[in-house]
């Protein structure tokens, strides 16, 4: 068995990798700001040392849109050299990265590099986005109640089970690193709006109008196009359907 860092280890993606290699039996460190056993900060690195000691494998799942995914990939990567006992960090990315130009896919991608580049072995995950990414972003646009659910038109998802990308993270976390392995989609591929217009229903909001919105600029456009996409990598079995069924 090992010794396995898991970043992220209380997040949507972190939470059901640490709960599958500690059942596994593996020697599971998670870090956080808040842990009492292993007490990290990412963002500068502190505590990343004793938490790295002895370690073979780095799941990193930590992530934040709201910036920073490259520094903190950038601490996790000095500390790794530094241990010298890390034979493979498994990292979750994001079918699209290098083809959509959204501000978050940009540091992910520049965060694959930096660890193809780092001399580490490593092993990337790409997926389409988690079913609960859908049910957020229209829980987002809903929160005022009388006005219309304004989605983006044209937008196409592909949404794939966060339990299914755990069960594969969990697979990856083994000394040997894998390289770039196959991306990972949901299986179906469906308009943002017709997910949106379906989540409402399953919450009890179906008289709700949903608006399908133009946007502008080369994301969106990206977005239509269908980069965020992997149908022939649709390996996932639970539906969206299935997912608003498993919640309610």
């Amino acid at each position: 068995m090992s010794t396995i860092l898991v970043t992220g280890g209380t997040g949507t993606l972190g939470t059901p990798v640490l709960a599958r290699l500690r059942a596994a039996g593996h020697d599971v460190r998670a870090l956080s700001r808040r842990s009492r056993e292993h007490p990290v900060d990412l963002t500068d690195g502190r505590g990343l040392d004793a938490a790295m000691a002895g370690a073979e494998v780095v799941v990193h799942c930590a992530s934040s849109p709201r910036g920073g995914d490259d520094v903190a990939a950038g601490h996790l990567i000095e500390a790794a050299r530094r241990a010298g006992t890390v034979t493979n960090v498994v990292y979750i990315s994001i079918v699209g990265v290098d083809v959509v130009p959204f501000g978050y896919y940009r540091v992910k991608h520049r965060v694959e590099r930096m660890l193809l580049e780092s001399g580490l072995g490593v092993t990337i995950l790409r997926t389409t986005q988690f079913h609960d990414l859908v049910a957020t972003v229209t829980d987002t646009v809903a929160k005022v109640p009388l006005l219309p659910v304004v989605l983006p038109k044209g937008v196409r998802v592909q949404p794939v089970s966060v339990v299914e990308v755990a069960d594969r993270m969990a697979e990856l976390a083994v000394p040997l690193p894998a390289g770039r392995v196959p991306d990972m989609g949901g299986p179906e591929v469906r308009t943002l709006v017709e997910l949106g217009r379906a989540y409402l229903e399953a919450t009890g909001r179906g008289g709700r109008r949903v608006l399908a919105l133009p946007l502008a600029g080369k994301a969106y456009a990206a977005f239509r196009r269908g980069g965020n996409l992997t149908p022939r990598h649709a390996v996932g079995k639970v539906t969206f359907a299935d997912y608003l069924a498993d919640r309610s």
